[in-house]
């Protein structure tokens, strides 16, 4: 998830709100949005369900114009729908509670799922200054709702007796979201606690909004320019082209752009021989969005107490408690074991890489101690010296259309019977943007696929998923998932070229895309509700197939003569597989554990402003004994983007936590024939409750059913035999390291 987004969901989740009960029509008095004129409805295509396929987006039609009219009315509608709900006359029963509920804020839903991806995957500054305008009073809208004592006592009152209402298991499953819901919103609270909540709430969404902008900001004017093509030594001639591409899309013709990815690490100084080049490059990285118009330092410092100061209202210690409660982890305490158990095996593999690499750079530089910015250089030339290749011998056999198609598409077809078909008659929001319409094994559309994989400096950085169109059976909604990279992309004519890793990558989303693909939920709310430190499991699961023969054999083939990879080169790949393992999983970790360090920390211990901020992570890495300063944190906090605007606070550890479930899943998969159609054919319990054709592999990405894992559930999904540890991993004798996006 870089940030990954899954499916969106309700906007009564995502952004609704409440005030202290009053009658109806002084509610509307005093919330809702003037009526929006007739004649802009008329031509707002947010205010009917788009006529394309599957309410395909209409984004031709959608002008900046069109998004605060739908908003606020989008608003008013739903505060009107809810309040009817609220103080309905008739007793309190499923269909006209909860089933009521999940049918409001339509408008709002389409207006706010289209708004929030395209903002990511193509915004600008007006769409910027809409953000910031709506973020505030979306809060308090998602707070008029969740705060409204008439509408609570109608929800906990299905709650308490849910057991003798008769329900099927996904709507009694519903009934219990949306109470946890409501009581984490703060609906238990008293009267006196309210005002300050809401307070919290919307001061909480502008901060997190402008975390957001100005990380795009920083890493956009961070990119380092580059005036002689000499001083790139080292890079190949597709990473150059896309230098000089991005140079010439500022208007820096003659020269070479060097863009930042999210990361710390920038994945090319692996091949920059210039060693002032490479520090240039990592320090522009590391001290992003420190300083400047584009600091985030003193925002992450109110944002922290603000959370603390929400956690104390709900009598938690710090966020981690209260956000752990909602999570599979369930406590601060068995995170931090998780971690602590993990990290002095990472540490001690990267010590003792970091020994290699010392005396690699000593025969290039006598005297220089090995830094951050020399890592990935050497730990490259360290791997050719041991296993013969790099990724310069590696790209030209994984061009990305046969990945895609060949791999990505392929390996779906082969294990869930489904196909896609590409067309080119729907609109898009870039040129080379790519869309396909995904049908099941019986012909019947599934779903429509949004492939959107090049970079851009409107683009924010990472790899994820979202969703333009939630499925739901409750309003017969089909999906129309999209997946998003940050691939440099090449000057024109040229191949897309990718490393084992971006291709890693790709798998890995579309285990994402497969999530919103495969679920079978009637409600939507639980199409799009789940923890975060299970919502990674489908993507890691996916990336499973990268290393499938069958699939290799598909995608590992020149991108000019079509010939198969070598299979000397190919056995190298899989040799090098743990390669820099310690490194990996060290950042990784540190991140982590910075995250929780945070979100750990009393209301007393977090910083009065910016300057505190900037020195704690090294401090906090020290006394978890993590630190080692060749390897920081996959994210240093000014652009932790996962924790400070994007769901994943107190929760990054959700990669690793989950990766043990998606590695039990794929050992249960090898140990039943690996990729077969036979293991995705129809589960008995499935059948037995008339979920269809419910498939073995569409059971684990259903979200409705998330903790049937390959612990217990469908088709006797069971540990048969040990799960692999990850401290096998991280010594070299187990899979690879987990891929954190």
């Amino acid at each position: 998830m870089a940030r990954t987004l899954i499916v969106c969901m309700p906007l009564l989740i995502a952004c609704a709100s409440a005030q202290k009960a009053v009658p109806p029509e002084t509610s509307a008095q005093k919330t809702v949005p003037p009526e929006v004129p007739q004649q802009t409805a008329a031509v707002n295509p947010f205010f009917a369900e788009s006529p394309l396929p599957l309410h395909y987006p209409p984004f031709e039609r959608i002008h900046e114009s069109d998004y605060v009219p739908a908003f606020e009315a989008g608003m008013a509608e739903q505060l009107k729908e809810v309040q009817a709900i609220a103080h309905d006359p008739a007793p309190a029963t499923f269909e006209n509670t909860f089933v009521a509920l999940e049918k409001s804020g339509r408008l709002l839903r389409r207006v706010q799922t289209v708004f929030s991806n395209l903002n990511a995957a193509n915004g600008d500054p007006a769409m910027q200054k809409i953000e910031s305008q709506m973020a505030p009073r979306l809060s308090a809208h998602r707070d008029e709702i969740f705060l409204d004592p008439a509408l609570f006592a109608r929800v906990d009152a299905l709650y308490q007796k849910r057991s003798q209402l008769g329900l099927d298991p996904e709507s009694k499953q519903l009934v219990e979201r949306y109470e946890v819901q409501f009581v984490r919103a703060g609906a238990k609270l008293s009267a006196g606690d309210k005002d300050p909540l809401k307070k919290i709430n919307q001061e909480l969404s502008s901060l997190t909004t402008k975390f957001r902008q100005n990380t795009l900001k920083c890493t956009k004017e961070s990119a380092v320019v580059v005036d002689h093509v000499k001083d790139l030594d080292g890079l190949t001639a597709e990473q150059i082209s896309a230098a000089a591409e991005a140079a010439k899309a500022r208007k820096l013709e003659g020269k070479y752009v060097l863009t930042l990815q999210n990361t710390t690490q920038q994945p090319p100084l692996r091949n920059r021989e210039n060693r002032a080049l490479r520090e240039r490059v990592f320090k522009a990285s590391a001290s992003r969005c420190v300083g400047g118009d584009a600091d985030n330092t003193s925002g992450v410092a109110r944002i922290l107490a603000l959370r603390a100061e929400k956690a104390k209202l709900f009598g938690d210690a710090n966020w981690a408690v209260y956000t752990l409660e909602d999570e599979t982890a369930g406590t601060p305490e068995a995170v931090n074991k998780m971690l602590g158990d993990l990290a002095p095996a990472a540490l001690a593999k990267a010590k003792k890489d970091a020994r290699d690499l010392q005396a690699l750079l000593d025969q290039d530089a006598k005297g220089q101690t090995l830094q951050p910015w020399d890592w990935t250089f050497y730990a490259q030339k360290l791997r050719k010296q041991r296993y013969d290749f790099d990724d310069s011998a590696v790209k030209p056999y994984f061009e990305i259309n046969r990945v895609i198609q060949d791999g990505v598409f392929w390996t779906a077809n082969q294990l869930y019977g489904i196909s896609f078909k590409e067309r080119h008659d729907l609109p898009v929001y870039q040129p080379d943007v790519r869309v396909w319409d995904v049908l099941d094994a019986d012909g019947s559309q599934l779903g429509i696929f949004i492939g959107d994989y090049y970079e851009r400096d409107n683009k924010q950085g990472g790899a994820w998923m979202n969703a333009y169109v939630p499925q739901s059976g409750l309003f017969s909604e089909k999906p129309v998932v999209a997946n998003h990279l940050n691939i440099p992309k090449p000057a024109e004519g040229q191949a897309t070229l990718l490393t084992f890793e971006e291709v890693t990558t790709l798998f890995h989303e579309f285990g994402h895309a497969l999530h919103g693909l495969f679920n079978m939920a009637k409600y939507p709310l639980l199409s799009g509700s789940m923890p975060r430190d299970w919502v990674e499991f489908p993507s890691q699961f996916n990336e499973t197939w990268t290393r499938e023969p069958k699939v290799l054999a598909n995608i590992a083939r020149h991108y000019l003569t079509g010939k198969p990879i070598p299979k000397a080169l190919l056995d190298k790949i899989k040799s090098a597989e743990n390669f820099d393992s310690g490194f990996k999983t060290t950042e990784y970790l540190a991140a982590a554990m910075l995250d929780q360090n945070w979100h750990q920390l009393p209301a007393t211990g977090i910083p009065k402003d910016g300057s505190g901020v900037a020195a704690f992570d090294d401090l906090a890495l020290q006394r978890d004994g993590v630190f080692f300063a060749p390897v920081p944190p996959r994210y240093h906090t000014a652009y932790f983007s996962h924790i400070f605007s994007s769901g994943y606070s107190a929760a990054y550890y959700g990669y690793i936590w989950s990766e043990v479930l998606a590695r039990d899943s794929g050992q249960w998969f090898y140990q039943h024939g690996g990729m077969t159609r036979e293991d995705g054919q129809p589960c008995v319990d499935d059948a037995a409750a008339g979920r269809g054709d419910g498939q073995l592999n569409r059971a684990l990405f259903d979200s409705t059913r998330y903790p049937r894992t390959a612990s217990g559930g469908c088709n006797q999904m069971t540990r048969e035999g040990p799960i692999v540890s990850v401290s096998e991993k991280i010594s070299g004798r187990g899979p690879p390291p987990i891929s954190p996006r």
